[in-house]
């Protein structure tokens, strides 16, 4: 066989060893395998009857910005009324419980205040657990945030400094200027600062990085959040990020998707676990924490998950159920 025979022939030998082409499917074979494995909740009653507790998030799914989304304040009366415990989960770090406690009762929310968890708890619950004041004798916290990460430190007795306090420093870089930090800082806490500036950053990175065992903690991962109900801003990712840029340190992270929370809750509120639904409008904090906690899961569209994010092909996260709102808890109501 010449040579120029043999090459000719090289393109159809091969195709004989290649797999047969897969048959494409069509968008809506697709769309109906995922809405299959995700379903609407269609049948609210039912799933309502297995639910003891309910774990709300707040921002996209009790209100946006200052605004209550349509239907919550009856879908939560009709919720008590049926014996159901109700709890607001927030990775929102700016308000402590109490301040969370105003907010409800501005929006016109009949919410008590040990209803109410926020990742500034969530913070200063960490330090309880790790026994932060007496491991760390003498020590305190620098906080990246606002009053609400420093209110329930000192609910604990924990001192600390920065926070609010920081918001109008300015890191001075005329030669041989430096940044003086605490060499007393055994952690720094960065929740969402509205306030943050070049002088915190470099305040943060010199106590996690120069200071012996300064731990860095996180009071959330969150990429974006709703400040109004207008669009969607920047979230405390944005803060954390910061940080881990000039560290390379990973934070604990003490807020969703973390088990912190609801392990307290659990333990101390006597719950179980198989029987407490999470409710949130977001597949990577709310829904992940769910489903890596043991809990029920279902998403709401009333907050930055879109229809068409959840039943994309790029999304690996599935809830149990999803609806548009926690108004079709209740689609009579």
């Amino acid at each position: 066989m010449s040579l120029l025979l043999l090459l000719l022939m090289l393109p159809l030998l091969a195709s004989a060893f290649l797999p047969p082409p897969r048959p494409s499917l069509a968008p809506s074979l697709i769309t109906s395998r995922l809405l299959a494995s995700v379903p609407r909740l269609s049948s609210p009653a039912t799933w309502l009857e297995g639910i003891d507790t309910f774990v709300f998030d707040c921002d996209g799914v009790i209100w946006r910005g200052d605004s209550v989304i349509d239907g919550v304040p009856g879908i939560l009366a009709k919720l008590r009324a049926a014996g159901k415990k109700i709890f607001f989960v927030t990775n929102n770090s700016t308000k402590s419980r109490k301040g969370y406690k105003a907010k409800f009762d501005s929006l016109g929310l009949d919410v008590k205040a040990e209803e109410i968890f926020s990742s500034s708890f969530a913070a200063a619950a960490y330090l309880q657990q790790t026994k932060f004041l007496e491991k760390r004798k003498g020590k305190k916290v620098y906080v990246i945030g606002e009053v609400g990460i420093g209110e329930e430190l000192d609910l604990i007795g924990v001192p600390w400094v920065g926070g609010p306090g920081d918001k109008d420093k300015v890191a001075e870089l005329s030669p041989g200027s430096k940044v003086e930090h605490d060499e007393d800082v055994g952690a720094v806490i960065v929740g969402f600062d509205r306030h943050v500036n070049y002088f915190k950053i470099q305040n943060a990175q010199l106590c996690i990085n120069e200071n012996e065992d300064c731990e860095f903690i996180a009071t959330n991962l969150d990429a974006v959040t709703h400040l109004t109900d207008a669009q969607e801003w920047a979230g405390n990712g944005a803060m954390v990020g910061a940080i881990k840029g000039c560290t390379g340190v990973e934070p604990t992270v003490v807020g969703k998707p973390s088990p912190l929370m609801i392990d307290f809750m659990v333990d101390q509120l006597k719950l179980e676990r198989s029987k407490i639904a999470m409710v949130g409008d977001r597949l990577d904090t709310d829904v992940v924490f769910g489903t890596s906690n043991g809990l029920q899961t279902c998403l709401v569209l009333s907050g930055v998950t879109t229809e068409e994010k959840l039943l994309s092909d790029d999304n690996a996260i599935a809830p149990d159920f999803f609806a548009s709102s926690i108004a079709d808890f209740y689609p009579e109501a």
